[in-house]
């Protein structure tokens, strides 16, 4: 099943001036994969509206239609040559997903962001590698997308809460990024780029991968990371925070109510044994010299205090 948010208010995009930013920026050239169907329909009609530059959709067989007042291709090599398309999103029922990403790849595509819920693993394990190996970026899957607010949105969050800023957000979960933005807008910081990397065990961007791009962007003075329960990336995160970062970093995680070995959520937010606890994250964040946030509804007001 896709991610289905219908957010009826559209408002007219105004461009602001041309900003640094992670993952996507006023250079994307979007090429909708499953671009016909009824997601890939509303979300880019969604985009659009947003002033992204959806060049191109990719609906096998039906290669020489136009749809949104858009070529359709019937693959993605031939949106990347004809429309000079760099970065994907992807809304392909999940049998078919692992294939659309890495039939993305294989057309040069730089940025690539899955959408599509409910992979299965034993597809995405070999789909990240090949991704890695062709040099792509992949975001997801199981994810909202990216946004760099006045600039581009590729992807199914609601844009109208977002503003441009200075404040990086990493998240696995999309409600609560949408919740760190309201308040980080509503403290009057604004958002560099906000990037949901998706709840599944496999994904193409970790924290550490995103944490990375903050900190080489100089638009991005401070970081909210939106962690859960289970796995291990957060732990891991906490040590490039550590040792490379000088960018300040809000922890957040959530699901410290959840009992041992349920899973909450996300296919990834399972706790086993002894790893994987909230608790064991926010104390490696707080080790680590990040700024810790044990209330999601303190999100805006901490980061104002401190910066």
């Amino acid at each position: 099943m896709l991610w289905r948010l219908r957010f009826t208010l559209r408002t007219p995009h105004t461009k602001f001036p041309e900003r640094m930013s992670i993952l996507v920026d006023d250079d994307t050239r979007v090429v909708v994969q499953g671009f016909t169907g009824s997601e890939g329909t509303f979300h880019a009609e969604q985009m659009l509206d947003y002033g992204t530059n959806v060049v191109a959709g990719v609906t096998p067989g039906k290669g020489g239609q136009t749809h949104l007042d858009r070529p359709v291709y019937n693959t993605v090599a031939e949106a990347v040559e004809r429309e000079n398309a760099n970065t994907s999103i992807i809304f392909v029922p999940p049998p078919f997903a692992a294939d659309a990403i890495q039939e993305a790849a294989d057309a040069g595509v730089e940025v690539i962001i899955c959408i599509t819920e409910g992979i299965p693993q034993a597809d995405m394990k070999p789909t990240y590698h090949y991704v890695k190996k062709q040099g792509a970026h992949l975001v997801g899957p199981n994810c909202p997308g990216a946004i760099t607010p006045g600039a581009t949105k590729v992807g199914i969050m609601p844009a109208m809460i977002f503003e441009p800023g200075s404040i990086g957000i990493i998240s696995r979960s999309g409600t609560l990024t949408y919740e760190a933005v309201d308040q980080i807008t509503r403290a009057g910081f604004g958002q560099s780029t906000a990037v949901g990397i998706g709840g599944d065990p496999v994904i193409g961007t970790r924290f550490v991968d995103a944490l990375s791009l903050f900190e080489n962007d100089p638009d991005t003075e401070g970081v909210v990371l939106i962690g859960e329960i289970g796995g291990s990336d957060e732990q891991e995160a906490a040590r490039y925070i550590h040792d490379a970062m000088e960018t300040p970093v809000f922890g957040f995680i959530a699901g410290r109510t959840a009992p041992p070995g349920r899973r909450m959520g996300h296919a990834g937010a399972i706790v086993s044994g002894g790893s994987g606890t909230a608790e064991a994250k926010f104390q490696a964040l707080e080790e680590a010299g990040a700024t810790v946030i044990k209330n999601p509804a303190l999100i805006g007001e901490t980061v104002g205090d401190v910066l």
